[in-house]
């Protein structure tokens, strides 16, 4: 006698960090259990190319999907850079109040700049997001970076050194 075939079916999985709720699909919920899950937010943060990562967790047959990391996509990066202007990369790890986490700015001048300007803007872009990162919690922090608001923040303080065009945390990722 020929055995009865398993089929996958669809679970929702809550997304509270954005109010969210999305399917998965597997055989049993408990196979959900610590699967990751990427979230584009493009439509979301209107056309900034952000792909979210989460991590799911299964408690009481309830599927949470739980944040990791944050991920500006390279197209949108090449669409803001124009000719004629430098950019500042920088990457380092900060400590917040929960944790550890690894965070990339990037940052586009108007014009070419001397390179001590640019150094000039990545120390203090550095100095910032530590002593931010110190006093917050990484998911505090990266409801911050999804509002703009950490960006908006950051921009006005470097612009004293230079203005830009554009100032980005390029990756956020939580250490486990």
């Amino acid at each position: 006698m020929a055995q009865a075939k398993r089929k996958k079916r669809f679970f929702d999985v809550e997304i509270p960090l954005l109010k969210k709720e999305t399917q998965l699909q597997a055989y049993e919920i408990e196979e959900l259990n610590r699967r990751f899950l990427s979230y584009d937010l493009t439509r979301l943060l209107r056309g900034k190319n952000i792909l979210a990562q989460f991590r799911v967790e299964v408690k009481d047959s309830k599927a949470e999907a739980f944040p990791i990391g944050l991920k500006l996509l390279p197209s949108f990066l090449r669409r803001m850079i124009r000719k004629g202007t430098h950019q500042v990369d920088d990457s380092f790890i900060a400590e917040t109040k929960n944790g550890k986490v690894i965070m990339k700015p990037f940052l586009i001048t108007r014009r070419k700049v001397a390179r001590k300007i640019r150094t000039n803007l990545r120390n203090k872009a550095k100095e910032e997001l530590l002593a931010y990162a110190k006093e917050k919690t990484s998911e505090k922090i990266l409801e911050d970076i999804l509002k703009n608001s950490l960006q908006k923040e950051l921009s006005l303080k470097l612009k004293k050194i230079y203005p830009l065009s554009l100032c980005e945390i390029r990756i956020f990722k939580i250490k486990q």
